[in-house]
Order: C-alpha cells, then structure tokens, then sequence
C-alpha cells in the first residue's frame, strides 16, 4: 500500500471516531412557551380583508399550531372558499434565538398527520417571529413576514416530557 491508502484509512477512522450518536429523543425546548396558547382576538378584525388566528401547543421542542383564516376575498376555487372561514394545521419544530421564535414543520390535516393534497396550503410550514413580550400567562408576537401582531394568552400549561422520535 502506498501513502495515499494510509491517509484515506487514517481519515476515515477519524471520521468515524469523530461522529457522535444524538439520542433518539425529542429536546426539552422552552421552559416559557410550554403549554396552549391561543389568540382570543384580533386588533380591527373588522376593517381587515382577511386575517388568521393561531392557536398554538408547544411541547418540548415541538409545536402544532391550528390557524382559523377569515377572509372577504375569495382566494381559492368556490368548495375551498367555505364562506370566507378555513381552517388549516401544521407541526413541526421550533427555536427561540434571542429574541426570535422560528416554527418550522409541514401543513397537515387536522389530525397533524401528513397533507399532501387538498384545499388551502400544504407542503412547509416555516414562520418566523419576534418576540415583543412574555409573562407566565402571555406572549406577544409581531410575525416578521407581514408585521401583524399575535398575541397570545396562555390556557393550559404543559410540562415537557421529551418522546422518543
């Protein structure tokens, strides 16, 4: 064997001493975003072509979110549109970095389980936020794509007990 063969076992063996196995188990996430929070109301809902509620759980490093969109403008084909109020649904993972919160997951069904067609929007779910304010019982969230507030009243608190994937 020539030198080179050496240097390509020596790097492989490193390669492979350097590789760690991560568990096979969910993060713990965010002590303060534990738990179910909804948004009760929307400032001016009224005057507003269209807007969506979120209701957020977060569980660990974790989220399912449930969005209610109202909208006077039809979007969509006419069975989709259901009178201008539809729900859809995500999951997937989160990061809180300083003072920014990234949701990123895929559209489901209701269920949370896989959406790979239907009405409204399905593929990746990828928001991002900034974090304006939190306490034990609220959080108010300006989202960074269109600036609008959400904010959020906690309504059931959740401890983290990290699954297995």
């Amino acid at each position: 064997m020539n030198r080179y063969h050496y240097l390509i076992i020596l790097f492989c063996l490193v390669a492979f001493l350097g590789c760690e196995r991560r568990p096979n188990v969910q993060g713990n996430g965010e002590v303060f975003l534990q738990g179910i929070w909804n948004q009760d109301s929307i400032a001016n809902a009224a005057t507003l072509m269209n807007y969506t509620q979120h209701k957020l759980k977060f569980t660990c490093d974790s989220f399912y979110v449930d969005l209610t969109t109202h909208s006077k403008v039809n979007y969509y084909e006419d069975p989709c549109y259901n009178n201008g109020v539809w729900k859809e649904y995500a999951k997937g993972v989160y990061e809180v970095r300083k003072d920014s919160l990234f949701l990123i997951g895929t559209y489901t069904k209701s269920n949370y389980k896989q959406k790979v067609s239907g009405c409204y929007t399905i593929g990746i779910y990828r928001k991002s936020f900034m974090i304006k304010s939190t306490d034990s019982t609220h959080i108010a969230l300006q989202n960074l794509s269109d600036q609008r507030e959400v904010n959020l009243v906690l309504k059931q608190q959740l401890t983290c007990v990290p699954q297995e994937l």
